[in-house]
């Protein structure tokens, strides 16, 4: 198994730094010239869309306002805490400023994919069909382009969320209970001892997961459509509780986010040399890595969510998905960088993932900050994994026809209780090669197409009334 986790992370390390990373964050640039900052010159338009009514007489499965919460929960996943956690732990405070770095040049990219999912959609019937792959066919003119998009997305969708999103909720619960005094132990399989909290919670996972994603998108939007806002307005609150108890400590920690971001001071004991043995390397590679996979831009999941609205705007989703990343981005990562931060947590040794974050909390909010994050890391993760099955779904669907769609739906849930044992480094590392894969082809699309982005950029200002 350590053999297979270090093959796993080698390959991990070789895809995603510098090739998939690099190439987001210069597309990313990119679009931001390109859409002439649409992310600033529409930002209080964008403030505007998340309340968008729902337009009569425009195809779709859902309201504007359930596709965009069906995009924030889908994508506010463990990421915006394991993962910014992470980055944080291995990378210094530094790794925060390139995390808002990519979070502000990647709105334009969200911008860019979620009009071009509207526009390129295709109605069949009552069903919707939205996503890159049809972009990529029919804009770009690219089949075999779209067929490679479709097929790693879809393999992506299968052995990665169902894996990361399941191991970090159980990690943190198992942490809690075992603080508690409740520890259930280990069982054994194949040599390796498993924690069997952990599987107790990817059952329980697993069988919520089925009840929602079984019903399909109109169930699932539902769904997060309530969840959404509940769960960024709960981690705000604890969050913000936080920092205001810590808030002494904020001007050194802004001190070192923004000094060691740019720090070429050599990482003691690091095993590569050059740049990327420099504080700053070390920053920067976590930094944008974990900041992309935390907003998802660049990824091509905009495209299936906001092109199933019922709206015939794309610029209007387009700002949709700039208010996503925001969100996530400045509001939810932030919180999950600080806290840790703040609390000086991340200096701390044995501190994982989500696990790092309820532990700043509870330094602040002594037993109940722990349960808080918890529970986050519960609906965060849950949220993301009803909603990337959807996502799944789709692609797949292009590929193999609507007979796949059911099939997908249980062997998708019946992965969940796996996710939530595996080891933590192998899941995350996995995770990257396939999100890794998944950006290339999609990348050449949106930048194909970027003309017609552009078009939707400065196009007149949104009407968010309904039409009669």
């Amino acid at each position: 198994m350590d053999s297979l986790a270090e093959s796993v992370d080698k390959i991990s390390a070789t895809m995603y730094w510098p090739w998939a990373i690099c190439l987001l964050f210069g597309v990313a640039i990119f679009f931001t010239f390109r859409s002439g900052f649409v992310q600033v010159r529409r930002i209080r338009e964008a403030f505007s869309t998340m309340v968008a009514s729902q337009q009569a007489g425009a195809g779709g499965a859902l309201s504007p306002f359930q596709a965009f919460m069906m995009g924030l929960g889908s994508t506010i996943g463990v990421g915006n805490i394991a993962g910014v956690a992470a980055a944080i732990i291995t990378g210094g405070p530094g790794a925060l400023f390139w995390i808002w770095c990519y979070g502000f040049f990647g709105m334009a990219v969200k911008f860019g994919e979620a009009a071009l999912g509207l526009k390129y959609r295709i109605a069949k019937g009552e069903q919707t069909l939205a996503g890159p792959m049809y972009y990529l066919r029919d804009g770009l003119g690219s089949p075999a382009l779209a067929w490679v998009y479709a097929f790693v997305a879809g393999i992506a969708c299968l052995l990665t969320t169902p894996f990361t999103q399941p191991n970090s909720i159980a990690i943190v619960i198992d942490s809690q209970f075992k603080k508690a005094g409740m520890d259930l132990g280990t069982f054994n399989v194949a040599g390796a001892d498993l924690r069997t909290m952990r599987l107790v919670v990817g059952v329980i996972l697993a069988v919520l997961a089925w009840a929602v994603c079984i019903g399909g998108v109109k169930s699932i939007g539902r769904v997060l459509e309530k969840l959404s806002p509940f769960k960024v307005g709960f981690y705000l609150l604890g969050g913000v509780a936080v920092i205001a108890i810590n808030i002494g400590n904020l001007p050194a920690v802004l001190h070192d986010v923004f000094t060691e971001a740019f720090s070429l001071r050599p990482i003691a004991g690091a095993t590569v040399g050059g740049f990327m043995g420099t504080v700053m390397g070390q920053a920067l590679r976590l930094g944008l890595a974990r900041g992309a996979y935390a907003n998802e831009a660049g990824y091509g999941t905009a495209a299936v969510v906001y092109g199933v609205a019922k709206s015939d705007r794309p610029e209007q989703q387009g700002l949709n998905a700039v208010m996503e990343v925001f969100i996530i981005t400045f509001i939810t990562s932030t919180i999950s960088a600080l806290t840790v931060l703040l609390t000086g947590v991340w200096k701390l040794d044995g501190m994982e993932s989500s696990a790092a974050v309820a532990e700043a909390f509870n330094t602040t909010i002594p037993t109940a900050g722990g349960w808080m994050v918890a529970f986050s890391v519960l609906l965060f993760g849950y949220t993301a994994l009803v909603g990337w099955s959807f996502y799944g779904e789709q692609f797949l669907e292009y590929l193999f026809g609507r007979r796949i769609v059911m099939p997908y739906r249980w062997l998708y849930c019946l992965l969940v209780p796996i996710g939530a044992v595996a080891k933590v480094d192998l899941v995350w590392a996995w995770g990257d090669i396939l999100n890794g894969a998944q950006v290339f082809p999609n990348l050449i699309g949106i930048v194909g197409l970027s003309g017609i982005v552009a078009k939707f950029a400065f196009a007149p200002k949104v009407d968010n009334a309904a039409k009669s």
